[in-house]
């Protein structure tokens, strides 16, 4: 149905485009060649914040190129507000399509189709998301509007639907055993976080989703909910006085109540190796440490240190130690996931599986070469540059402007966020990329999961000044 929805919208936006240009004004279109080698603009963002009566807060951003706006509502209601029940809140957020008064799951699809509007959901570790996108006429915009408000406010949570939606959940969750990249990652964050919230998957378990019935799904909603608790995110065709009257229109549609506590720190794990048994060519192997929380000062700095170490793909470090020199494998990538509190820093990667000791020992000794010595200032200009080229992607489109404006507030972080970020990445010194890498890294400290099967291991190929052929076969 989402697939009708978006068509249904794009048709419409179509329409609405020809009529203006129906007045006689030809669109032109720049040539590509025109831009050289130069980076694309950055759209410089306006962002306008308020909070409403019932205490949303508000971010948005005016932006009038297309006649439509987007709407993203960010809940601290992911699955680390669960509260022992694992899944609650993904489940949760899956049935608020599902029904409100009066209209089942088709009906409410039908509406958002018959007006050119796209609502979409989705649930997290820190954070659910209900997003809506709609033409900005009044004629289409307004309805579009009260079904979302109703279908964010006051979801019935059908018990049909509830059979159906976990057992599609139950189902997910029996495939996923059959896979060893997830069964390597839920490991993982059990090893990492132990008792914390994090450590549970937002799926939940088979258990727990058989337990959980609708009067728990109506409580979680009541108490995470909340407009206390939302940031309200709206990008486009709207004037102040619009979105001012939209976020109050979804803020009083919300239930009434304060805001969650904040997600509590987690405690760091002893270092350790975990073993799970799998039948397959290939082990997967994923190691990793306790970050940073987003906010962390050092931030810009983690981020582009990380690019030169295994973020970056081709060029990193990593890639073209453990791929490049000895074709160990396809890909091996590193990254820093900030979350409300300490979230992951993860490397992983998957080999032949007699290779699998020999390439964790490697990965260790790359990172703590990495750590001793830092970037050299040739990695860092590269790395500079491809984030000057990359970044104003992440405002290319209202899309993506509604997810940033939504992090944003969700995260506390100053209105001038991006701009800041890129500022500073800019002006960073490998000395002072190298001093936060250590600030919050540990070479010593990396929790370790493999999975694969128990096979005698071979010594790793030496390394080589050409690409080495990769390991054959499909990994499994």
């Amino acid at each position: 149905m989402k697939s009708l929805v978006s068509r249904s919208l794009c048709g419409l936006l179509a329409l609405a485009l020809l009529g203006g240009c129906a007045s006689g004004t030809e669109p032109r279109l720049a040539s590509l060649a025109a831009l050289k080698d130069e980076a694309p603009a950055r759209r410089d963002l306006d962002i306008q914040q308020w909070r409403t009566a019932e205490g949303a807060k508000v971010l948005f951003v005016e932006a009038r190129e297309l006649p439509m706006f987007d709407l993203r509502l960010t809940f601290a209601a992911g699955s680390s507000q669960d509260r022992g029940v694992h899944g609650l809140a993904l489940l949760t957020n899956a049935m608020l399509n599902e029904g409100i008064r009066g209209q089942d799951a088709d009906a409410i699809a039908a509406g958002f189709e018959s007006l050119g509007a796209e609502f979409g959901n989705g649930a997290y570790r820190d954070m659910a998301v209900a997003s809506l996108r709609s033409l900005s006429d009044p004629a289409r915009r307004e309805p579009a509007l009260t079904l979302f408000a109703d279908v964010v406010g006051r979801p019935t949570f059908p018990n049909d639907a509830l059979s159906r939606i976990r057992n599609q959940l139950l189902s997910g969750i029996e495939f996923n055993k059959k896979n060893p990249g997830k069964l390597a990652s839920q490991a993982l964050f059990e090893e990492l976080y132990g008792a914390h919230p994090y450590a549970h998957p937002s799926e939940g378990t088979a258990r727990s989703l058989n337990g959980i019935r609708q009067a728990q799904l109506r409580d979680f909603h009541r108490r995470a909910y909340t407009a206390s608790n939302a940031v309200i995110a709206l990008v486009g065709d709207l004037s102040r006085s619009e979105a001012e009257a939209i976020a109050a229109q979804v803020s009083q549609a919300l239930p009434k109540g304060p805001a969650r506590p904040r997600t509590a720190e987690p405690v760091a794990p002893a270092p350790g190796h975990r073993h799970v048994e799998f039948p397959s060519n290939q082990t997967h192997l994923q190691i990793a440490q306790l970050g940073i929380a987003r906010g962390n000062p050092d931030y810009a700095a983690l981020y582009l240190g990380n690019q030169v170490l295994g973020g970056g793909g081709f060029g990193s470090r990593l890639m073209e130690e453990v791929r490049e020199k000895r074709g160990l494998t396809y890909g091996i990538y590193s990254g820093f996931s900030p979350m409300q509190a300490r979230g992951p820093f993860m490397i992983s990667m998957q080999t032949r599986a007699d290779y699998s000791e020999g390439s964790l020992a490697l990965i260790k000794e790359l990172v703590r070469q990495f750590l001793a010595e830092g970037p050299s200032e040739t990695e860092l200009q590269q790395a500079k540059r491809e984030l000057a080229g990359s970044f104003p992607l992440s405002t290319a489109s209202n899309a993506a402007i509604v997810g940033q404006l939504g992090a944003i507030g969700f995260y506390d972080l100053p209105l001038d966020h991006l701009e800041r970020f890129v500022e500073e990445v800019q002006g960073l010194s490998a000395e002072q990329v190298k001093a936060a890498m250590n600030r919050h890294l540990d070479p010593d400290a990396f929790v370790v999961v493999t999975v694969g099967p128990t096979v005698a291991q071979s010594e790793l190929p030496p390394p080589t000044g050409s690409t080495q052929p990769q390991p054959a076969g499909v990994p499994h």
